[in-house]
């Protein structure tokens, strides 16, 4: 197995061991990075997933609000950025990494998400501490448009994937997308079947992003260091298809979750140089704090149940 996949695994475990159970707030202080995307859009990082502010002729509208003590150094980072005040705050799904900071945003700012994600989002404690502030007020199905002209904002939920409420944030004039979780970066999906996400689904709902969405070339990923682009995606959709076909070979051949994850998926040569892992194996020495839903057994454990259906 390589070495460089084993350390994917530990930071996807660790990306993993924050989705459902609420991180400890972070001592010290709280820094976060900028980075420019387009001429009114912005890239917030550090504290959790990245977080998109998008300034309009009447306000700004945030995306994503990452972890519990983070929403107040977003909304003083924003402050540097513009006078504008924040308006709107979308989130793209239910995990605490995403969410937790919306506790610290005024209640005058309308919170947005697809309708799952607001059912997911009740559940969580942090807005029971909260007295359900920084739950969502507004919610939509499957497409909802905010604003026209240059300040458009497109909003649209393909399926399971991630979770059942992964919305796709774009930006039609800067041709430009939030993707959240449902592509966080180039490697095995990230899927939390908790909060209803889907591994035999996933690339099916990636296909229908790809599909359906148009003039977009830049994506905002949910946790990836830099941004990728629609063709990223495409190869994104592939790869999960191909793992998706080898685990399912495997178990259809009789092979159990654990036999298949400890032998490993060569990866097809076809990734090679484009940022994804040349093999996908559990590691010989497993990571000192099991990841949660049981990192690559547990993806295939819930392969196997969804292919029973």
């Amino acid at each position: 197995m390589k070495r460089a996949f084993v350390l994917g695994l530990l930071v996807a475990a660790g990306t993993l061991a924050s989705l459902e159970a609420q991180p400890p707030q972070q001592q010290g202080p709280r820094t976060i990075d900028v980075d420019k995307v387009k001429d009114n859009l912005w890239v917030l990082k550090g504290g959790g997933g990245n977080t998109a502010v998008f300034v309009t002729a009447d306000g700004v509208t945030v995306v994503d609000a990452k972890n519990p003590g983070w929403g107040q150094p977003i909304l003083d980072k924003i402050k540097e950025l513009t006078p504008k005040p924040v308006t709107r705050l979308i989130n793209t799904h239910t995990h605490g990494d995403h969410v937790s900071g919306n506790v610290e945003f005024p209640a005058s700012v309308e919170i947005v998400t697809q309708e799952n994600t607001k059912t997911n989002m009740e559940k969580m404690d942090i807005f029971k501490q909260n007295s359900g502030k920084g739950l969502p007020k507004r919610t939509f199905k499957d497409k909802m448009t905010i604003g026209k002209g240059a300040d458009q904002i497109d909003l649209y939920y393909f399926g399971p994937g991630h979770t059942n409420g992964d919305a796709w944030i774009v930006f039609p004039a800067l041709r430009t997308v939030h993707a959240g979780d449902l592509f966080a970066g180039k490697n095995l999906p990230l899927v939390d079947p908790g909060n209803g996400g889907s591994v035999l689904h996933y690339h099916e709902t990636l296909n229908k992003v790809h599909s359906g969405i148009k003039n977009v070339d830049t994506i905002i990923n949910g946790h990836n260091n830099t941004t990728t682009t629609w063709a990223d995606l495409k190869t994104f959709e592939e790869f999960n298809q191909d793992w998706l076909n080898w685990a399912q070979t495997g178990l259809k051949a009789g092979k159990t979750p654990q036999q298949l994850a400890d032998e490993g998926w060569t990866v097809p040569a076809k990734y090679s140089g484009a940022g994804y892992p040349q093999t996908v194996a559990n590691p010989k020495t497993p990571p000192p704090n099991p990841p949660l839903f049981g990192g690559l057994t547990g993806r295939i454990q819930k392969l196997a149940e969804e292919m029973k259906k």
